[in-house]
């Protein structure tokens, strides 16, 4: 799966004296140690988020979705928002594992696998919200094409509500077949080093009779490429179909061609930070400087800076438009003048200054290389992100064509709580993952040490100076 030649200007990938044992062992330590105090602080506090926000989807469940601060005009706000900003998060690890496959790049080999997870726990947090915003969440099957038992019930399939739950289901079982695959040699790995018959049970299934065969290899790779391939188109078509949700109403503001590849571009960019600020927690904690390098960080903001431009001309173009236009109603749009100096200003300076001005460090390569800054900006951008969401949606329709069904959109505690539930629920799982799935496909990484590894790039250049 990687070439047999790298250019020695190259930085290394490895660093360290490391051995082929010394993978296997750094790998599976966070797996086989006791999890540290830290670990279980994150945990309970995760835990304790969780346990809230469902007990707010219950009582939402409960009570109806008026609980909720919805009003006539703003009939999508909070829930919404929320759902966008997930499945945003949810695309760099597909790409990331699908389209860097396909480019041979060899640094996504240290972070692919954390990234998949990433995907797959955001999309599931994303699908909460749709569900529990039909009000009657015991009929939610109905979006699906069900023969028509129920009377005169028919799926709409002109809708991109429907579009989005084909896409989003799609896209999910793609990234979960992908990411269980290039578990496989590494569930085999825990297998073997197994100490106790439970888990030398529990890892014996999971492996699916993973020998390391050449033929199981070879199948390995094949499957791998033709997964990628499925994937790849994924990654643009899967937020395209979100942006119809908007781009395909009459609502100003929302009625834009530049929506579905601006949607794409901003969900890299917020999937790409979301990354970057587990990693380096994971990184950390778990002791893995020696295979997730500054290199990669740099790498990783290099790509933040380029897909922040993509969404910065998106930016510039929805507000030229807005001005450009003369239209008073587009005076309303959440990139307008009007929108900079209305009720809704907070929102507007919030998603410029986070996504514009403090990602324009990156550019600085002493930023980018700088640990506690890319944790920061990182941070900062998944912020501004959501602010982003927050505005197509409330600001775009917060002011109506007619100025009598003018309101203000104001979260109520259970919206803020089953968002912070969403956001706890995620954190179990990423939790919960790092201690039982190895955080580096540690079979992949073994194919580059002799390639990129830090002892083998030395001596490289040693007999070449010889």
């Amino acid at each position: 799966m990687s070439g047999h030649y790298e250019a020695p200007i190259r930085e290394p990938l490895i660093i360290g004296h490391k051995t082929y044992h010394d993978i296997t062992e750094d790998i599976a330590r966070p797996i086989e140690e006791r999890a540290g105090k830290l670990w279980w602080v994150s945990f309970w506090v995760a835990l304790a988020l969780f346990i809230y926000g469902f007990g707010c989807i219950a009582y939402t469940i409960g009570t109806g979705i008026g609980a909720w601060g919805l009003n006539r005009t703003n009939n999508w706000g909070w829930d919404i928002t929320n759902f966008v900003w997930w499945v945003g998060i949810g695309h760099a690890g597909t790409l990331i594992s699908a389209v860097l496959l396909l480019f041979r790049q060899r640094w996504r080999m240290s972070v692919n696998r954390s990234a998949e997870a990433m995907t797959i726990f955001a999309v599931v947090q994303a699908a909460i919200f749709p569900v529990i915003h039909m009000g009657r969440v015991w009929v939610g099957y109905w979006v699906f094409p069900l023969p028509n038992q129920f009377g005169t019930l028919w799926t709409n399939f002109n809708s991109p509500l429907l579009w989005d739950v084909f896409a989003i289901s799609t896209y999910f079982s793609v990234s979960t077949v992908f990411w269980f695959m290039g578990l496989i040699p590494d569930f085999a790995m825990i297998r073997d080093r197994a100490k106790t018959p439970w888990t030398k049970r529990i890892y014996t299934f999971l492996a699916f009779g993973w020998g390391g065969k050449a033929k199981h290899w070879q199948r390995f790779e094949e499957l791998s490429l033709v997964l990628a391939g499925l994937a790849t188109p994924l990654v643009f078509s899967v937020h395209t179909t979100v942006s119809f949700d908007f781009a395909t109403s009459v609502i100003k503001g929302w009625h834009s061609t530049i929506y579905p590849p601006y949607f794409v571009a901003g969900a890299v960019f917020s999937g790409f930070a979301m990354v970057q600020t587990l990693l380096l927690v994971a990184r950390k904690v778990a002791h893995l400087e020696d295979y997730i390098t500054m290199y990669h960080i740099e790498i990783m903001n290099i790509v933040i800076i380029v897909t922040g431009g993509m969404v910065t001309v998106a930016y510039a173009t929805e507000y030229f438009i807005a001005w450009y236009s003369g239209s008073r109603y587009e005076d309303f749009t959440y990139l307008s003048p009007g929108a900079a100096t209305g009720p809704y200003w907070w929102a507007f300076w919030a998603l410029i200054i986070c996504n514009l001005v403090v990602p324009a460090a990156f550019w600085f390569k002493k930023v980018r290389t700088n640990i506690m800054a890319t944790f920061i900006i990182a941070l900062i951008i998944n912020i501004g992100m959501w602010f982003e969401r927050f505005d197509i949606i409330v600001i775009n329709i917060a002011r109506d064509y007619l100025p009598s069904s003018w309101t203000m959109f104001k979260p109520s505690i259970i919206d803020v709580g089953v968002f912070l539930g969403t956001v706890g629920f995620f954190g179990v799982l990423f939790l919960l993952y790092a201690r039982t799935f190895p955080v580096i496909a540690q079979a992949e990484l073994k194919t580059i040490l002799k390639i990129s590894g830090e002892t083998y790039k030395a001596k490289e250049e040693e007999d070449e100076h010889h």
